[in-house]
């Protein structure tokens, strides 16, 4: 080999900082070629292991600034800060973005080029449970996952350009031949992954074809906005026409003000009185009086304290305020029998019983006895399914303690016992005539549901072969977890955006991006490269292959296949500049008052309209 020539090369890392060298590169002396007719020449291996093909970056100041931005969710200036204050390396906004998305590119390479060990673990672990959702935000930055059960592994992440069947399908195909056929699918029940599932199942056929299964709380959740909706809409209405809250809310700021300064001397006049036994039911004078009204308007004010923040249908908040404004009704009546000797208490009672007193009107009463009525139903299938909205049971971990073959078995059969027992009951309490119009309404609309999705509601026990020992592993019977999953992700994003509305979040964010959330998971970093630490080393094993050009150039896509893929949404982000452009607005406004002659065409004379 003969010195061919004598580079020059910057380059930064962290290892090393920012760093000048000079690189020798060496030709075969004979003047050998490879086939595609190049010298065959010898680069230097170290700065190979170190820096990017053709950039100055490092591999370790890549992985690290991607594990800030996709895990950590750092901001840009606060990582570009990290950077300068302890590695003296310093990057632009745009390097960094620019470093986040090629460190998705290699981790997205890594995960392929790793996939038939981690295929091998899932199936040391008996298969896995594919869960399969999507989440975006206002209707953009749909992205699409596809989550391992039982290890908890984002397999597959994408941008979709809407939720559809025939987007879905592909990715369930490519996620099979990675990792091989799941042992079970759980799905919610949107129409699009309804219909993607069941194709991708169809296609294994024959006894390979996991079983479906419906996610139990997003039945119930669909069940109860069924039944509740159109009652709970009404009587909202209703509160809203009065003027409920906005009377309590000016109510309690007015007497706030009316207290002043003395407001913490008043507190501890209220909590006196509550503490008093005389049974007299009477409200005290003076300043305690006001500090007592003030306190039972608050009281009726703070109604959201009796759900417990699972959202509706679980909580309706305005039948707790329903029912607060009758007992403040009741209570203020009781107050009032037995008189304060001051006029201002007295006088504050009165208004407040006006306020609540409302809600004795005869419309308030028929969608009150709805709710009450079907929300009841709701909490017997609740129960049935045992489904929590907020303390879900986390799903068996191969790696960590889980039930026993028998243990769940016994929580299989119990849940569909369960359900069997639901369904003969409301059948047996169906009024088949008379006047329970409502509550046969509601019993089948449960039932509907129920007949519907029967078929996809057990047979969550997975049998495991005999070189496992047998018996069976429980897999979750909801989407809950994968659903948290989203809400992590997320709450990381709008931490590192402040941002409430993720639409433009979402829709900029790579399709890998929940790929990444993997490297918190050590049984899968152990795997993917053997600890966070060696990251850099197996991006840089990427590239040994060939170094003519970085892995994200040698990957990038065609531009009419991302075209193509545009063209599905309503109006894609490359596109929404162009279209909502004045000038374009202007060209079509011109266009439309000029008077030029139609030009004539055999089509355009056959149909002369």
């Amino acid at each position: 080999m003969n010195v061919q020539k004598t580079i020059p090369r910057s380059g930064m890392t962290l290892a090393h900082g920012a760093f000048e060298a000079r690189e020798t590169v060496l030709e075969c002396a004979a003047g050998c070629r490879t086939p595609d007719g190049r010298k065959v020449t010898h680069r230097q291996p170290e700065l190979a292991r170190l820096l990017l093909p053709g950039s100055p970056i490092g591999y370790d100041l890549m992985a690290h600034v991607g594990v800030a931005r996709f895990v950590h969710y750092r901001r840009r200036e606060d990582i570009r800060e990290e950077l300068a204050r302890g590695y003296g390396l310093r990057l632009s906004t745009g390097e960094v973005s620019l470093l986040g998305k090629r460190f998705l590119t290699y981790l997205q390479a890594l995960h392929a080029a790793r996939a038939s060990a981690l295929r091998e673990r899932l199936e040391q672990d008996g298969g896995w449970p594919m869960h399969v959702d999507a989440t975006g935000e206002a209707g953009r930055g749909t992205m699409l996952v596809v989550w391992s059960g039982w290890r908890h592994w984002v397999l597959g992440s994408w941008k979709l350009p809407s939720e559809n069947a025939e987007s879905i399908l592909p990715k369930l195909r490519a996620v099979r031949e990675q990792f091989g056929p799941p042992c079970g699918i759980m799905r919610d029940l949107g129409r699009a992954i309804t219909r993607a599932c069941a194709a991708f199942a169809k296609e294994l056929g024959g006894e390979t074809a996991p079983p479906i299964w419906s996610c139990h709380f997003h039945l119930v959740r669909d069940v109860g906005k069924d039944l509740l909706a159109g009652a709970y809409d009404r009587l909202r209405t209703l509160f809203r026409d009065h003027d409920v809250r906005a009377h309590l809310r000016s109510m309690a700021r007015e007497l706030t003000q009316t207290l002043g300064p003395e407001l913490a001397l008043a507190r501890q006049e209220v909590a006196d009185w509550m503490v008093s036994s005389d049974g007299s039911h009477r409200i005290p004078s003076g300043r305690a009086g006001i500090a007592v009204g003030r306190a039972l308007t608050e009281w009726v004010l703070d109604f959201a304290a009796d759900g417990r923040d699972e959202g509706f249908p679980f909580d309706l908040p305005y039948l707790d305020l329903f029912g607060r404004c009758q007992k403040a009704c009741r209570a203020v009546e009781a107050f009032l029998r037995n008189p304060s000797d001051g006029l201002e208490a007295r006088n504050i009672l009165e208004r407040l019983h006006r306020v609540v007193a409302v809600t004795r009107l005869p419309a308030f009463a028929p969608p009150v006895r709805i709710l009450e009525y079907r929300q009841g139903l709701l909490a017997e299938l609740r129960a049935a399914l045992r489904i929590e909205a907020k303390a879900q049971r986390a799903c068996t971990h191969p790696s960590g303690p889980g039930p026993s073959s028998l243990q769940a078995l016994e929580e299989e059969r119990a849940v569909k016992d369960a359900l069997d027992q639901l369904v003969i009951s409301l059948r047996e309490r169906r009024p088949e005539r008379g006047p329970g119009e409502d509550a046969r309404e509601a019993i089948d609309l449960v039932l509907e549901h129920l007949d519907r999705h029967g078929g996809t509601l057990s047979g969550h026990a997975i049998p495991l072969p005999p070189r496992l020992g047998g018996g069976v592993r429980l897999a979750d019977r909801t989407n809950v977890p994968l659903e948290n999953f989203f809400g992590l992700e997320k709450r990381g994003e709008r931490k590192r955006s402040g941002r409430k509305n993720l639409a433009a979040d979402l829709e900029s964010l790579p399709g890998a991006a929940s790929l990444a959330l993997n490297l918190e998971r050590p049984d899968y970093v152990d795997i993917l490269c053997g600890g966070l630490a060696h990251l850099p080393k197996a991006f840089a094993a990427l590239d040994t292959a060939d170094r003519r050009r970085s892995l994200p150039a040698r990957l990038a896509v065609r531009p009419d296949a991302a075209e193509a893929d545009d063209a599905r949404t309503s109006l894609p982000k490359p596109d929404r500049k162009l279209i909502r452009s004045p000038s374009l607005a202007e060209k079509i406004r011109r266009a439309a008052r000029s008077r030029a002659p139609l030009r004539s065409s055999p089509q355009a004379s056959a149909h002369p309209t």
